[in-house]
């Protein structure tokens, strides 16, 4: 059985960051007007320290609903494939709250994917240390090893050219039902 890692953030689902930057900050702004990954840490520079301690105690997943499709194409996949969700829970702004996210994340999968089971839960930073046969991300720099790669569209990767795409044999996906038809449809 091939093996599939899933990432979470951006892909799962797109957690609440942006909702603690605007309660914060009291500003407003949309993802898709962004470009860079790294927005959280542009967008809290004015006053890191204190967004760090807004945050501390939140948590990022209560009201993160999944991604749309994300339930019943992961539930099909699974029929099919040994599936892992793959996600980094630390903070480089504060490893020390770190653990909190990483509790978090635990019990958002638990209650929002249960027949995932726990064992197929891995918190990493570094997913170049495991071998899948099929990755799933929105960074690429996640997807090396894998023989299929699927790059899930997200703010900061939409203007990666397709030319870049296609020379590193990587599969955009836009969304679930994408996933959808190259893995369980064209097989």
């Amino acid at each position: 059985m091939k093996t599939i890692m899933v990432d979470m953030d951006n892909v799962i689902t797109d957690g609440s960051f942006k909702k603690y930057i605007e309660e914060f900050f009291d500003i407003s702004f949309e993802l898709d007007d962004l470009t860079e990954y790294a927005y959280v840490q542009e967008m809290t520079k004015a006053d890191v320290k204190g967004f760090w301690n807004y945050v501390k105690n939140k948590n990022f997943y209560t009201d993160a609903p999944l991604l749309d499709g994300c339930f019943e194409v992961l539930k099909k996949l699974k029929e099919k494939y040994d599936v892992y969700i793959v996600t980094s829970y630390l903070w480089n702004e504060t490893i020390d709250i770190s653990g909190n996210n990483l509790s978090n994340k635990y019990y958002y999968l638990q209650k929002m994917l249960p027949f995932i089971k726990p064992e197929k839960y891995i918190f990493t930073t570094n997913k170049d240390l495991l071998n899948f046969d099929i990755r799933i991300d929105d960074r690429i720099n996640n997807l090396n090893g894998a023989t299929t790669k699927l790059l899930f569209t997200a703010w900061h990767n939409r203007s990666i050219p397709t030319n870049e795409l296609k020379e590193k044999n990587i599969v955009r996906v836009n969304n679930w039902k994408d996933i959808e038809k190259v893995l369980l449809n064209n097989n």
